[in-house]
């Protein structure tokens, strides 16, 4: 395995972006050399202070046109929704880009800004890849790692389960619309629903990889608990009688039937405090495959002696798609997706 390091540009610096520049200050792999941030009060600071680590000697930036002019291997691009036209100029400028933000599977709903990825790969000579926990791995690359060891595949479930004052931060509450009337945030848009596209990628990429074709893609009706007494939290308590605990259900429909179905599944509190009392357990991510043999995998953190459990979600948003960069890099040019890069080989991650 080469012992080349790649130039890094950490862009942004959130709950994701902050993993990256932990992993990168301390990685024999990568050379952090910039650092892009939003917020005000972190641009003049030392992306270790950012972190609460040692120094790095990289001074957090919010100065977008000095960072395209980095030179730079790789830019680690962090944001909740993706510019794709900030994107399609990091790549022209000649940096390659491998992002959590989105694009992890050429599908019909991205078509259009795919064409102007690609493009703008094929004019800076770059590479472009988007991963990360779900969609990007839980949810595509392990049930096609899992339809390995099958005979026959009749239907693939995916259970995404969330204990949100557990393993979520606080702003989870308000933008997932937890602690709203129930007749009220039926009738609206909510984040999960919003995010179908992008999670039908997930879904486009195991079709793909099976070698069938998606006929459509449907929602279910969501399905809501409330709050059987108030739930109190750190910022204060959702209020008794109003949404505790989402459900979303998706399917992917292949001669016409239901082959692969995804299911998100967002709580507060336990079935003693929801009304109806649902009770779907822990945190994790869940793959259930029917056909020959029945077959069932299951990914979540690790309970301690002690009885806690720090979810690692973020960190695996984040290394899942860190540890893609290298391949990425050396990739020819153009949209690099998981099909691609086949069996990625992790660097350096076994260190004194």
């Amino acid at each position: 395995m080469s012992d080349k390091t790649y130039r890094i540009i950490q862009w942004m610096t959130g709950d994701v972006g902050q993993v990256g520049l932990r992993h990168f200050a301390e990685s024999p792999v990568f050379d952090l050399v910039g650092v892009l941030v939003h917020s005000p009060e972190k641009v003049g600071k030392d992306a270790g202070d950012i972190v609460g680590i040692a120094p790095t000697g990289v001074i957090a930036t919010d100065d977008v046109e000095s960072m395209i002019a980095t030179d730079a291997d790789c830019v680690f691009y962090t944001p909740v929704i993706m510019d794709v036209e900030t994107v399609c100029r990091l790549l022209r400028s000649g940096k390659n880009v491998v992002t959590t933000s989105g694009f992890f599977h050429p599908s019909p709903d991205f078509a259009a800004d795919g064409e102007k990825i690609r493009a703008a790969c094929q004019g800076g000579g770059t590479s472009f890849h988007g991963g990360g926990i779900h969609p990007g791995y839980a949810g595509d690359i392990l049930p096609l790692t899992l339809a390995r060891v099958m005979s026959r595949i009749d239907q693939i479930q995916v259970y995404e389960v969330v204990d949100v004052l557990k393993d979520a931060p606080m702003d989870h509450i308000d933008w997932m619309g937890f602690g709203k009337d129930k007749d009220k945030f039926l009738t609206e848009p909510t984040i999960l629903g919003l995010g179908l596209p992008f999670f039908a990628q997930s879904m486009h990429m195991i079709a793909d990889g099976l070698g069938v074709s998606i006929d459509e893609v449907t929602a279910a009706e969501v399905s809501v608990a409330t709050a059987a007494e108030d739930i109190p939290h750190d910022e204060g308590a959702i209020p008794k009688g109003t949404v505790a605990a989402q459900r979303h259900e998706w399917t992917a429909w292949v001669g016409g039937q239901p082959l692969i179905v995804f299911h998100a599944i967002y709580v507060t509190a336990g079935p003693d405090k929801l009304q109806p009392a649902w009770d779907w357990g822990e945190t994790r991510y869940r793959i259930v495959i029917d056909g020959d043999p029945p077959t069932e995998l299951t990914l979540k953190g690790v309970t301690h002696a002690d009885g806690t459990m720090a979810h690692p979600g973020y960190n695996w948003t984040a290394m899942g798609a860190i540890n893609a960069i290298p391949d990425v890099c050396d990739a020819a040019p153009g949209w690099v997706t998981h099909f691609d890069l086949g069996l990625v080989k992790p660097r350096r991650l076994v260190r004194a």
